[in-house]
């Protein structure tokens, strides 16, 4: 789907899949790449989601983390607190119920998340080609 024609309707009120599958959506359409989505498990404290993708330069990082800020935001829900813009490698986006995580390719290599989470159920997206 092409950005200038999504329309993602209000976010104020979505459930937390409602919003990481909206932020997917975004993702992909910015062509993204390796784009996972994590759900954790009931009770969980830290979140309920987490979506996880990579790009190649701290530009593109960057612009990622712009237009989900700018879109999640016309839709009516702003993230509590943005973290690693400066730097462009890793950008954590906090919307409570769903914390995104936007790699430079060589710091998901390194930290990989996947695995230090692997407690969390991995979401099978269908993602366009």
């Amino acid at each position: 789907m092409e950005l200038e024609t999504m329309n993602l309707g209000s976010l104020e009120n979505a459930s937390s899949r409602e919003l990481a599958d909206a932020i997917v959506k975004i993702l992909d359409a910015k062509k993204a790449r390796d784009i996972r989505l994590l759900k954790f498990k009931e009770g969980n404290d830290l979140t309920d989601y987490f979506v996880l993708c990579s790009g190649t330069a701290t530009t593109q990082i960057k612009g990622y983390a712009g237009e989900i800020e700018y879109r999640i935001g016309e839709a009516g829900v702003k993230p509590f607190h943005v973290d690693g813009y400066e730097t462009g490698t890793w950008i954590a986006m906090d919307y409570a119920h769903v914390i995104v995580h936007i790699f430079h390719k060589n710091e998901r290599d390194f930290y990989k998340l996947e695995k230090l989470w692997n407690d969390a159920e991995e979401i099978p997206l269908e993602l366009e080609a």
